[in-house]
């Protein structure tokens, strides 16, 4: 079961640990559907060789639910909730960045071997994106 970090003071944004084992054959990370995570992933896909000065992601989602895995090297996020605003390196397997429906957030500094795995609630809906950041806030300051 994945274990909350503490409070990144963003509403809707939590950095969780994941169980892990070290032993002398090597470190495995696990998670079990249905259980450690804030939702049952239904999509994935994996960003990789992302130059380094470009951004990813300047979105948030009306409906969808991600976590955010850095499986090697490193890479920045920028959360905001529309009133406050944190910055996290996810650098490690064990810990995984959860993001709830209306968080904006952006990568960036990707390590040339960063490979960042992403879980999301649900199918592929471009209607569920929200991609300019003032209709974020309008659509935050709505609900």
């Amino acid at each position: 079961m994945s274990a909350p970090l503490g409070d990144l003071g963003v509403r809707g944004a939590a950095l969780m640990r994941l169980p892990a084992i070290s032993e002398a054959r090597g470190h495995l990370t696990f998670g079990e559907l249905g259980k450690g995570l804030p939702f049952a992933p239904r999509r994935f896909f994996v960003i990789s060789e992302v130059p380094r000065e470009d951004i990813r992601g300047e979105h948030a989602h009306r409906e969808l639910h991600q976590f955010l895995l850095c499986l090697a090297g490193s890479v920045v996020v920028d959360v905001d909730d529309g009133e406050s605003r944190a910055t996290v390196v996810l650098d490690s397997p064990e810990v995984g960045l959860h993001l709830a429906p209306m968080v904006w957030a952006s990568q960036h500094n990707y390590s040339a071997d960063a490979i960042l795995l992403v879980l999301a609630s649900a199918e592929y809906d471009p209607g569920d994106y929200i991609r300019e950041y003032d209709r974020f806030l309008a659509e935050k300051r709505r609900r």
